[in-house]
């Protein structure tokens, strides 16, 4: 199993790190969780396409993380000229109608889809790319999930969690994956001692946890319990039992040589096991014995 930081950044605009994106390479699946601004570019960056892409998995719907999703859709849509499988896709209410008003026939890309399907030039484009007119509307598979959710694929199941983040105006959920190449968590966007996010992660191999702020510098409470800090993370890693623990979503304020030493020095304290900083297009390959491989930028794509 193979699993490539897309995004690791935050609604900040950066050139180093965009916003929430992972991507699962597992049982001849590839399956992104969260798309916000920047992850298709990097999916892109890492050698895939959208065509390659057959599930999705959006934890919240925050911009942050589901920005994207339209360009995953749509191009996955064009260039896939209806010669493969709809995208199957997997998050939060209200995401089924956040699909139609994105791309039903009265929704924001309506009138664009309208021209694809009818307009000569563009069916001449979808026959020269090996489709059969007529062609069919964009038609991705939602299913709106909630914790305690199990998601069956080919080899791999996805089990739906719930996260502590800005409940009840967003439904906000985790996922862990498992398989016979590994098990992995990601928290999507989870703050505090979450014990949901504890019971969920536990035993895998690897924890991917947003990791926002240096801990004692919140402002409230409530943004503590929104918004992942080291020193809970620390305690979440260790509490769960996970073998290694990926630190991901930083604010520009951490992300400096000295801060960065000192957070990764303080989480071993509380947690025996492995410590990365999650870097875009960083590629984490689970070897044999929950092991982590790791490829960084520069060597791959």
């Amino acid at each position: 199993m193979k699993i490539t930081f897309l995004g690791t950044g935050t609604p900040a605009p950066s050139l180093e790190r965009q916003s929430s994106g992972y991507l699962i390479e597992v049982g001849g699946d590839l399956i992104v969780m969260d798309h916000g601004p920047g992850a298709h570019h990097r999916l892109l960056e890492s050698g895939h396409r959208a065509v390659d892409v057959s599930h999705a998995f959006i934890s919240h719907l925050h911009y942050d993380h589901c920005m994207d999703y339209a360009r995953l859709v749509l191009q996955r849509w064009d260039m896939g000229a209806d010669r493969i499988p709809d995208l199957k896709v997997y998050g939060p209410a209200p995401i089924a109608r956040m699909t139609e008003l994105l791309f039903g026939e009265e929704g924001v890309y309506g009138p664009d889809i309208r021209a694809r399907i009818e307009h000569e030039s563009s069916v001449f484009v979808f026959q020269e790319r090996g489709g059969k007119p007529p062609r069919k509307r964009p038609a991705p598979q939602v299913k709106e999930a909630h914790g305690g959710d199990v998601v069956e694929g080919a080899g791999w199941k996805v089990t739906v969690g719930k996260a502590s983040h800005v409940q009840p105006l967003l439904e906000c959920l985790a996922f862990r994956l498992d398989s016979d190449e590994g098990s992995m968590c990601y928290s999507g966007d989870s703050g505090g001692v979450c014990e949901e996010l504890i019971e969920l992660a536990r035993g895998c191999d690897v924890a991917i946890l947003m990791n926002h702020y240096l801990s004692g510098t919140e402002p409230t409470a409530s943004y503590r319990a929104a918004c992942g800090n080291h020193r809970d993370n620390a305690v979440i890693a260790r509490r769960a039992g996970v073998k290694t623990l990926a630190l991901t979503h930083v604010l520009a304020q951490i992300d400096r040589p000295d801060i960065r030493e000192q957070i990764i020095r303080e989480v071993k304290r509380e947690f025996a096991g492995r410590v990365i900083w999650g870097e875009d297009l960083m590629r984490l390959t689970l070897t044999e014995h929950g092991l982590v491989k790791i490829e960084h930028a520069n060597n791959i794509g």
